[in-house]
């Protein structure tokens, strides 16, 4: 059974209009510039940036600090919890990226122990040490960093009570 002359006509038309239509309907297709930056406080991530990127700008420098390194690449660190943006712009101030960045707190293997109102985080990968975290009780938060800075200290070679470079005498 052969098909008709006005069927005929009739295909051609219909493709056409699909074509038509399909290049007049916006693809779903996220752009790079689109995607979100997700990256855990106090750890960081590395973002290849396109060409000829002269200048580096973040919203909120308490959420993320971001740094341009040689070779296209961003250092993306995480500081406090939230969101912010980054761009990136060119010698002429054309914004080539305008991205947001998604502080969150970490998962993996981390115990919270509540005493009432007082917290305190613990990394447990696989024995559990104190691990402080924002949002910590003050008293634990400190407590954890000074014994932090004094073995960072220690292992440096520098006593905890040495005196500041140039002499004098240690603070009382």
């Amino acid at each position: 059974m052969s098909a008709s002359p006005r069927s005929r006509l009739r295909i051609p038309s219909i493709v056409k209009a699909m074509a038509l239509g399909l290049s007049l309907t916006p693809l779903a297709v996220p752009s790079p510039a689109a995607e979100s930056i997700s990256v855990v406080v106090d750890q960081a991530k590395l973002v290849r940036l396109p060409d000829k990127i002269a200048t580096i700008v973040v919203g909120n420098p308490l959420i993320a600090d971001v740094s341009l390194q040689p070779g296209g690449l961003m250092v993306v660190t995480g500081k406090g919890y939230g969101s912010t943006n980054v761009m990136a712009l060119d010698r002429q101030g054309t914004v080539l990226i305008d991205r947001m960045i998604q502080v969150e707190g970490p998962t993996d293997n981390l115990v919270t122990v509540y005493r009432g109102v007082e917290r305190e985080s613990y990394s447990c990968t696989p024995v559990c040490q104190r691990r402080i975290t924002l949002g910590d009780t003050q008293a634990y938060f400190n407590s954890t960093l000074t014994q932090s800075g004094s073995l960072s200290s220690q292992a440096a070679g520098t006593p905890a009570d040495a005196p500041p470079q140039g002499g004098g005498a240690p603070r009382q």
